[in-house]
Parts: structure tokens; C-alpha cells; sequence
């Protein structure tokens, strides 16, 4: 959704009337993530994608329909191989997935400029919505949720308790899906279905190490959505010049700034940690104190006597077992990888590998579902 909310908004505030459609959830090889949206215009101009192409003319035409019509309510769609033509609206991958489709305007969707605006400031935000069961009074309604306020309502004070707590877990680890809870908020049961959509803050990767290859990984950090820092106690190598992509670069020693990021709650279960400086003096402090962090990833550079070296030394530090299993090193996949940008490729997919549970393995010599679930 993020990437439609600059179009989703500009006709918001001018007053218009537009379709939304979002995927609200996915199974086997669907092309896109639950949150994934497609705006219809005013003027019939589509903005964003739900299926990478295989239902976009269906889901196209519905969202005009509804947004064309004011009698017409929110609709739940169903697209998947067993469509009756799968191939003229079916997905032809072999996936199945569900999408919500809505009017959207300020009248419909008041909290909208609220959202943005908190999108802008790195606010985390989430919404959450009712996709089912259709025909019921909960379906479609909103509530929007931040981390210290709420706005709207499903319907009913238990039910909003309920999904504001669980819900805000979700926002805090940067989670879109859905939860079930029973017609009056029960948390066992299932009858109503909600999508929530989370706006959390980029996740965050940070490189250590100045060098030419701390520049490739900043650029690919980037391009893949991270909020990426360099960090370096040399203070002629660490410049914003050398890294143009990062969007900030510390001169620090690694160790004392990755402490001072989690003792200041801006570390979280989604950052990266990418240790290039193959130093023991700036690797081994750091790497004590990163592998005891709960973080998605931890990755060193080095030699394989580097990282038997690097090793050697954190167990006499007394890291444990547990905790050096955690280290990726030598960091990155084997791609043959020579130059930097070919080794910022590999440490890329490591990093989306260990997001998805994948092995790295090339498809051709797999069979089952081409997607995984998120580790």
C-alpha cells in the first residue's frame, strides 16, 4: 500500500472519489504480499498492482464499478486457479489470494491525511479493516491505530480492545496480515476476519566498515527499502561523500554505537547488522554485543581463517554456542561473487534468504511452491 498512498492521497485531498483494492491474504505462489494495492482514479488512471499482472483487468473493473456506484458496498474477491477461467481471471502461477475493494474518499476514509502524514514522519501507523465475513454490520469498517491513540471503530469496544492490542504487536514488528476473533471479540474464534495493514519505519541495516564494499551494500541496502547507516571510527574514511546512499554515515567505534542505538530502542527484531571490517579490534566487541541483540540478521566479512580467527576470539570472550550460531560469516550467499557490487548482490540475498526462509537454492532444481513464508 505504501507504494500508492502519494496518488491514493492527492486525490483524497482534492476531494475525489477513487477504488481501492488490497490484498488481504495469499496462499501458495501468489505474485504479491498481503498490502499490496492498486488505486483506481477518478479518471480511470491505475496506480499499483495486486497480482503483478494475472487478475489486474478484473480487479480493475470492480474497483470502478465501486467506486462509480455509492450503493454499492466494499467487496471480497477470491482469484485462483480454480477460478472457472483461470486464465481470463484466474492466477496462472498457481496461487491464490484474497482482495478487499473499497470506495475511497474523505467522507469515507477521514483518518487517510492522518495516516499520511504520520507515514512522513516515520510515526508507525496501521489499519486495520473487516474483509469478512460480507454481509455482516462489522464488514468493512476501520480502526486505525498508533502506537499511544486510535481512530474509528470496529464496531464494538471489546472487539476494538482486543485488535488494538494485538494488532499494535503486529505494527511493532512492521507486520502485515490478518487476525480472526469472534462476532462479539472472542479471541478463539474466527468468524470475522480483519487485514492489517502496518506502517512502520523502514527497517534499518547497518554496515560496518568504510569501505568500497560498505558502499555497494549501502546502494543495494537502499534499493530493497532499508534505512541504512554506515558506521566507522576512522573519520577520512567515514564521509558522506563516500556514501552516497546511505542515509546517514557515523563516525563512531562500531561497538559503542550499535550500543547506543539499542540502549535508545532504535534496534528491532527487523534490523540487519552487516560487520565488512574484518578488524578483531573493531569486530569482536562488536559482534559480542550484535549476536546477543534480537535482530533479523548478523553477518561478518572475512577469509574462512578470518572468521576461525573471529571466532576463536568470541568464544574466549564466553559467547556462547547459541549465540555464534546466529553469525552469518563469511557473510553473503555463494554467487562466486568478485567485486563489490557483486558481493553486496550476495549479501543482499542472504538477508532476503534468511527473511523468507529460503536456502538459495536455484528454483530449476526445486519443485513445490515458489514463496515462503516469512521466517
Amino acid at each position: 500500500m505504501r507504494d500508492v498512498l502519494e496518488d491514493l492521497f492527492a486525490w483524497w485531498e482534492a476531494g475525489e472519489t477513487v477504488g481501492v483494492a488490497t490484498v488481504v491474504g495469499t496462499w501458495k505462489s501468489a505474485p504479491r504480499t498481503a498490502g499490496a494495492a492498486m488505486v483506481v482514479g477518478p479518471h480511470g488512471e491505475a496506480v499499483g498492482s495486486v497480482s503483478g499482472g494475472c487478475v489486474e483487468g478484473a480487479v480493475y473493473d470492480l474497483a470502478t464499478e465501486i467506486a462509480a456506484d455509492p450503493l454499492l458496498p466494499p467487496a471480497l474477491e477470491r482469484y485462483g486457479v480454480t477460478d472457472d477461467d483461470a486464465l481470463a481471471v484466474g492466477l496462472t502461477c498457481g496461487g491464490m489470494i484474497d482482495i478487499f475493494v473499497e470506495r475511497v474518499s474523505r467522507s469515507a476514509f477521514p483518518e487517510l491525511g492522518d495516516i499520511v502524514a504520520s507515514v512522513g514522519a516515520g510515526e508507525p501507523v496501521a489499519v486495520v479493516t473487516c474483509v469478512g465475513p460480507a454481509g455482516s454490520d462489522r464488514f468493512g469498517r476501520r480502526l486505525v491505530l498508533w502506537p499511544g491513540r486510535t481512530s474509528g471503530s470496529l464496531g464494538l469496544a471489546r472487539l476494538d480492545e482486543a485488535v488494538t492490542d494485538d494488532a499494535r504487536g503486529m505494527l511493532a514488528a512492521g507486520r502485515t496480515g490478518t487476525l480472526h476473533y469472534g462476532m462479539d471479540g472472542e479471541r478463539r474464534g474466527d468468524e470475522l476476519t480483519l487485514s492489517v495493514v502496518s506502517y512502520a519505519p523502514p527497517p534499518r541495516m547497518i554496515v560496518f566498515g568504510a569501505i568500497d564494499f560498505a558502499a555497494a551494500l549501502a546502494g543495494t541496502g537502499s534499493f530493497l527499502g532499508f534505512d541504512v547507516t554506515v558506521c566507522d571510527a576512522r573519520p577520512v574514511f567515514a564521509t558522506a561523500r563516500r556514501f552516497p546512499a546511505a542515509d546517514r554515515v557515523v563516525v563512531d567505534w562500531p561497538h559503542r554505537y550499535l550500543a547506543a542505538e539499542a540502549e535508545a530502542g532504535r534496534i528491532d527484531p527487523r534490523t540487519v547488522l552487516c560487520v565488512l571490517t574484518h578488524d578483531p579490534k573493531f569486530d569482536v566487541p562488536l559482534l559480542e554485543l550484535a549476536l546477543r541483540l534480537d535482530v533479523a540478521y548478523v553477518g561478518a566479512m572475512g577469509s574462512r581463517r578470518t572468521h576461525d580467527d573471529r571466532t576463536a576470539r568470541l568464544r574466549e570472550q564466553g559467547v556462547p554456542a547459541e549465540d555464534l550460531a546466529k553469525l552469518r560469516s563469511p557473510i553473503g550467499l555463494d554467487l562466486g561473487a568478485r567485486t563489490p557490487e557483486e558481493t553486496a548482490i550476495s549479501i543482499a540475498a542472504e538477508i532476503v534468504a534468511a527473511r523468507w526462509s529460503g536456502d538459495g537454492t536455484p528454483l530449476t532444481r526445486t519443485t513445490g511452491p515458489i514463496h515462503h513464508e516469512a521466517a
